[in-house]
């Protein structure tokens, strides 16, 4: 499998993919560090957005 270029859709796509676990989830730590993850991602998709607009 190739890798995929992060992209700002990339991340999005992943962060919400992280989300829609992170709702399925019953552990609450493991919830927590989905959600942080999907932050960070979504983090991600601003910084490269603003890369973009340069």
């Amino acid at each position: 499998m190739a890798e995929q270029p992060i992209t700002p859709d990339v991340a999005i796509e992943t962060a919400a993919r992280l989300l829609r676990a992170a709702e399925l989830e019953t552990n609450l730590a493991m919830m927590e560090r989905l959600d942080d993850l999907a932050t960070s991602w979504l983090n991600m998709a601003a910084l490269l957005l603003e890369k973009e607009a340069v």
